[in-house]
């Protein structure tokens, strides 16, 4: 048995909201271990709406449609479900007394239209929504399919879900199985290379193991189903211990960590400090440090010096060399890291320069160049990255961000 999300609204189709509501619904049917291979945007449209639902019912026992169930006209959800299936829609009472009484509540006047929202199909049961004043069904329109209806408003679908979905399908045998995933996540190796080198891993039935290339990152989710959390971690534990093995220092964290958060704890556990001097990025760098909770325990500031003077005046750059070698340089990119590591007292000093685009390369130094730099208590060194001209600025500086608190991750590790 499978379920499929069918969320209905032309919307979401046209961008002007974001639809959340199918990730929340997919993270709550892998925590009931029910398995979903399908989800559908559909417009408010009955003829495209019932050909998704006839794809729907013939592939998947649960159907589960968010959106659709207000007192407009184009609101079209409940009336073509009952269509399709040759059901007469019926007025419950019930549902009108709820409008009404809410509407009271709130000391506003119902109108004749939200009247619409108490047409259910024939022999469907209300899903109550405590907050809204637009109810779901629990239908069974036959023995072998059950249809969920819920308002596309999310927080009052959600609470639909926990306090009366949930419950239900409970009492019908789900959630004696849960689906639990750990994401793990690499950086500096693409996701083809990564999936070679793990190649024997993805073809595991229990726990499974997938690939997914991710903003300059690489992901593998390894996903293992069983009859608890913990059961399933035990699954997911040795292999995850030999993915992490096989990637080495490519591997930096898991689920909610990021680069900022694990270079944060290795400084932490060090007893050391952390302050960075930015050119092409703009404060990024510095924004993804202070994004973490208690960064000041490690981080104590940064400079952004888009000027070559504040490089000259506060990290103490050669004017020469600035000259000689030019801002987007690694002799420059070494003797930032060096002024704000001693203009600021830490252990150590990053920095950053380059650039960003979309103009100001050259034929010598095109867009997407950038040099970071590194100084520590022994010593001080610069890479050279060449990121590519036909990427945004955007994505340069943050691929120029992450990239340098790699350098740093990997150099606390391997000191």
């Amino acid at each position: 048995m499978s379920a499929e999300i069918i969320c209905v609204g032309t919307e979401l189709l046209l961008g002007n909201i974001l639809n959340s509501n199918s990730q929340y619904l997919a993270i709550e049917l892998a925590k009931l271990g029910i398995p979903h291979y399908y989800q559908t945007v559909v417009g408010d449209n009955p003829e495209r709406l019932k050909h998704v639902i006839e794809i729907a019912s013939q592939r998947a026992e649960i159907l589960i449609f968010t959106g659709g169930l207000g007192p407009t006209p184009d609101d079209l959800t409940c009336e073509t479900i009952a269509d399709f299936f040759s059901v007469p829609l019926v007025e419950c009472s019930e549902i009108i007394e709820d409008i009404a009484r809410k509407f009271q509540e709130r000391n506003r006047q119902m109108t004749p239209s939200n009247r619409k929202q108490a047409l259910i199909p024939q022999g469907a049961k209300i899903l109550p929504n405590p907050t809204g004043t637009a109810p779901g069904i629990i239908w069974q329109p036959h023995s072998k399919l059950t249809i969920f209806t819920f308002p596309g408003v999310p927080s009052e679908m959600q609470r639909m879900w926990e306090e009366t979905a949930v419950p239900y399908l409970k009492s019908q045998g789900w959630g004696k199985e849960i689906i639990y995933s750990r994401m793990l996540k690499f950086w500096g190796i693409g996701e083809s290379a990564l999936a070679e080198k793990v190649s024997a891993y993805l073809k595991l039935p229990n726990p499974t193991v997938a690939p997914y290339a991710s903003k300059g990152e690489v992901k593998l989710r390894v996903s293992a189903k069983a009859a608890s959390e913990t059961e399933a971690q035990a699954l997911i534990a040795p292999v995850e211990k030999q993915l992490i093995q096989i990637a080495g220092l490519n591997y930096y964290g898991a689920d909610n960590d990021t680069l900022a958060s694990v270079v944060g704890q290795s400084l932490r556990k060090a007893g050391e400090t952390l302050s960075v001097a930015e050119s092409c990025t703009g404060g990024g760098l510095g924004q993804m440090l202070t994004e973490t909770s208690g960064s000041s325990d490690y981080f104590w500031g940064g400079i952004i010096s888009y000027d070559n003077s504040v490089k000259e005046r506060l990290l103490g750059v050669n004017p020469e060399d600035l000259v000689k070698f030019g801002a987007v340089s690694a002799t420059v990119a070494e003797q930032m890291a060096l002024g704000v590591r001693s203009h600021l007292g830490t252990s150590w000093g990053l920095s950053i320069t380059g650039i960003a685009g979309p103009t100001g390369g050259t034929e010598t130094k095109p867009v997407g160049l950038v040099y970071i730099g590194l100084a520590g208590p022994n010593s001080v060194e610069s890479i050279e990255y060449r990121f590519g001209t036909g990427r945004s600025r955007s994505f340069v500086r943050y691929l120029s961000a992450c990239t340098a608190l790699d350098l740093l991750r990997r150099k606390l590790l391997t000191r």
